[in-house]
């Protein structure tokens, strides 16, 4: 749901990204992750989202050379997340950080986890079974802890709800091209966008923009 506040600075977001020829994409009935997530997936090239949700972490995939610019500490302190680093940081890569996230809970989003299952537990649990499918089946067929088996069995209507916040949709109908993302080289409409810049006082900030647009042209 968009919060009060945002919704009256939509319009001008989308007035300023035209003046500067950025392509705005989206679908009705989706979230913007679902986007995101649609194009890094079927981009067929090299793809960085650059993002301060941890959830968009299960689209990294080191053989498909997409990976994730984390902002979560900020823009200077970003870290760069590939499938390697996740194993390093969780114990799972891309592929299980969904099932993961859902297991040991994220405050971030409100997801509680299942109540006694940690992080380590979690990630053992996704690299032994693959995904939560595999491990609810091991939990069934009692090949886990009969602890473990209670605590999954008590969390199953969260996980069945849970697991739908935190998947990342792939599958969004979505009528662009690689050439319609392309970035321009200059803004599209420059002064509009210079009187944008004034109406919205963003000072620093556009010639910032600009200069990141010059880029492109290298």
């Amino acid at each position: 749901m968009v919060p009060d506040e945002l919704s009256p600075q939509v319009p001008l977001i989308r007035a300023v990204l035209r003046s500067l020829g950025i392509a705005v994409v989206g679908a009705d009935d989706f979230e913007a992750d679902d986007v995101i997530g649609t194009l890094a997936t079927h981009a067929g090239v090299p793809v960085t989202v650059v993002t301060g949700d941890r959830d968009l972490f299960q689209l990294v995939d080191d053989a498909r050379e997409v990976r994730v610019l984390s902002v979560v500490k900020g823009v200077r302190n970003h870290e760069v997340i590939t499938d390697t680093a996740l194993v390093a940081k969780y114990g799972v890569g891309g592929a299980g950080y969904a099932d993961f996230a859902t297991l040991r809970g994220d405050a971030s989003d409100g997801l509680p986890g299942v109540a006694g299952v940690g992080e380590k537990t979690a990630a053992r649990m996704i690299a032994d079974y693959g995904d939560l499918e595999g491990v609810l089946a091991a939990a069934s067929e009692r090949r886990l802890s009969p602890g473990l088996t209670a605590k999954l069995t008590a969390g199953i209507d969260y996980l069945a709800a849970a697991r739908e916040v935190v998947r990342v949709r792939t599958d969004v109908p979505l009528d662009v091209t690689l050439d319609d993302l392309m970035l321009p080289t200059a803004p599209a409409q420059p002064e509009l966008f210079a009187e944008l810049a004034e109406l919205l006082n963003l000072g620093g900030a556009a010639d910032r923009i600009v200069a990141a647009l010059a880029l492109n042209a290298g």
